[in-house]
């Protein structure tokens, strides 16, 4: 990932106000709350309030798209002894919104 999407990331992360770790559930809770109280079919014609919806939709869509390029192997490799912390820093041990650091 490069340094611009780590960049984004982070600016979705904060604009949704979520914590340095997320779960997707987390994620879908946050935008949710947040189409209430910017969408504008509930709040009429504001315009400001239509931009930060725009910009919501894309901080989620940055979001679950960060989210989707992890793949996780459902079975242990062939001689591959599973440790779950191991395991973990393995894949997301430097992923700053899953990583060790972030708990």
């Amino acid at each position: 990932m490069t340094k611009s999407e780590w960049k984004e990331v982070v600016a979705a992360k904060e604009l949704m106000g979520l914590g340095d770790s997320a779960t997707l559930g987390e994620m879908k809770r946050s935008y949710r709350q947040k189409c209430k109280e910017y969408h504008p079919d509930l709040v009429g014609d504001d315009k400001a309030k239509g931009d930060m919806m725009r910009k919501l939709t894309r901080a989620y869509d940055v979001l679950m798209s960060h989210y989707n390029q992890f793949k996780i192997p459902l079975v242990p490799r062939d001689g591959e002894a599973i440790e779950a912390e191991d395991w973990w820093m393995d894949r997301f041990g430097r992923d700053p919104l899953w990583g060790k650091n972030s708990v």
